[in-house]
């Protein structure tokens, strides 16, 4: 059975999915509404956070920090609870057991977390934490930016917490390297800059790395693609289609290059290759290659190119960049035109012609002298698929076409649109209405799906049909 025989036997389930009961969380202007199921930031008042703070100092104070990563870690916190316990009584402060709780978890942030903002990176609905100086903390969530109460103490504070951040994975920042790129130990990519190149304060932004991959099951529940257009896909990975997806920051490329990535047969080697490593494939046979950058000598820097050239050399059937952004462009597509087809990778665009053309000009970045007709006859023979995916003003992310490229008119690579999403309005609540559709164009790929044993339904394809 099929994607869209078993999403049309559940397409009115009797109980909300997990997804629709997170929506249910959100009112209708997006905004989300406190569940208790929610980690929140308890926000304390002046007089409290003046005794966090000194509660915090003279635990430092108390406790050796040199063998803490002796200590298992249920152990640890709760003799740290216990000087804090202690701390509170010799202060002689009257707190109510909520405040205390509050106070307690959050001094055990600062000490272990990151500080203010910790919560959040257990709330598995927020996707992004944005730290606009100790002044605004923002967090995304099912699309939509908003304001938390959460605040720092002041940009030393926020410092303090970036430099936790970037030496747990051997880096610096300071006036000398004001801008760091790291990881958290879950995956969570992080940017920080600060002063001078930050005018106003250290800023912090953290991409959270997903609790949960979603499958292409998941992201037709969400409505992200429709079942003809998964079923097609679905046939595009099997058929070894070199694919390309498309799509601005936050759309969700990276998503549905995973769930496509999980049609790719468990006998073959996959390699993947990432700036920062978020693809989580469920193949056995995949191995996972991750750019290094460079010291704080300025050496050892290895680049997304270095290691596409060093993946042609590990005998993969398949190559899957997490996104093409420089001169490996030309490397990769060298690869899709010398045997390894069925590779996938993302781009930066906001259509699918505009993603050829960022292929372009990526190409000359390579350093190579390319008339531009050549660089398009790559391009022309090495993609097969291209699929653009956004993200719509009420946070929602959807295909928005499925585009099959067709080869070269005199100078311009042809390509034609497959399935396309029809925006028709919005409702009251701000949602976006419209359809997923057919334009009527039977692909030319469509005898390669077949004779890759994938069935294809004709109406599939029908002009106006509604998939």
């Amino acid at each position: 059975m099929g994607l869209r025989d078993r999403f049309n036997q559940n397409l009115r389930p009797t109980e909300p999915s997990e997804f629709e009961q997170r929506r249910a969380r959100s009112n209708g202007n997006g905004d989300s509404v406190a569940t208790s199921e929610r980690p929140s930031s308890p926000a304390l008042n002046d007089r409290s956070q003046g005794l966090k703070a000194r509660i915090h100092r003279r635990m430092v104070e108390r406790i050796n920090l040199a063998s803490l990563e002796t200590v298992e870690p249920e152990r640890l916190r709760g003799q740290i609870r216990q000087i804090i316990s202690a701390l509170l009584a010799e202060e002689n402060i009257p707190l109510s057991d909520a405040q205390r709780l509050a106070l307690e978890e959050e001094v055990l942030n600062e000490t272990f977390g990151l500080g203010p903002i910790e919560p959040y990176l257990h709330d598995p609905d927020v996707a992004d934490i944005l730290v606009n100086t100790h002044r605004q903390v923002y967090i995304e969530r099912f699309g939509r930016l908003e304001m938390t109460p959460t605040k720092f103490d002041n940009d030393e504070h926020v410092m303090r917490i970036i430099d936790r951040i970037v030496s747990r994975v051997g880096r610096r920042v300071d006036e000398s390297s004001p801008m760091v790129d790291a990881r958290l130990p879950d995956g969570s990519r992080v940017n920080a800059i600060i002063p001078p190149l930050s005018i106003d304060g250290p800023v912090l932004s953290i991409r959270r790395f997903g609790v949960r991959t979603l499958n292409m099951t998941d992201l037709l529940e969400l409505h992200t693609v429709s079942p003809g257009m998964a079923e097609v896909l679905q046939g595009t990975v099997k058929a070894r289609l070199n694919t390309l997806i498309c799509g601005g920051t936050g759309s969700g490329k990276t998503t549905l290059l995973n769930a496509m990535s999980s049609f790719i047969p468990h006998e073959e080697r996959i390699v993947t290759i990432e700036d920062a490593a978020e693809l989580q494939l469920l193949q056995p046979h995949a191995v996972r290659l991750e750019t290094r950058p460079s010291n704080i000598e300025g050496r050892g820097e290895i680049t997304q190119r270095d290691l596409v050239k060093n993946a042609l050399r590990m005998r993969p059937d398949r190559i899957v960049v997490g996104e093409v952004r420089g001169s490996e462009v030309l490397d990769m597509l060298q690869a899709m035109n010398t045997g390894h087809d069925g590779s996938l990778t993302t781009i930066h665009a906001n259509t699918s012609r505009d993603a050829l053309h960022r292929l372009e000009t990526l190409m000359l970045m390579s350093g190579v002298n390319l008339p531009n007709r050549v660089m398009r006859e790559q391009i022309s023979a090495a993609i097969d698929v291209i699929v653009h995916v956004t993200r719509l003003s009420d946070g929602t992310r959807r295909v928005m076409a499925v585009s099959e490229i067709v080869g070269m008119e005199q100078d311009v690579v042809a390509m034609q649109d497959i399935f396309v999403f029809r925006k028709t309005g919005l409702s009251d609540e701000g949602k976006v209405v419209g359809h997923f559709e057919a334009t009527g164009i039977r692909p030319k790929f469509a005898d390669q799906l077949k004779l890759a044993g994938v069935n294809v339904s004709p109406a599939v394809f029908r002009e106006g049909q509604v998939i």
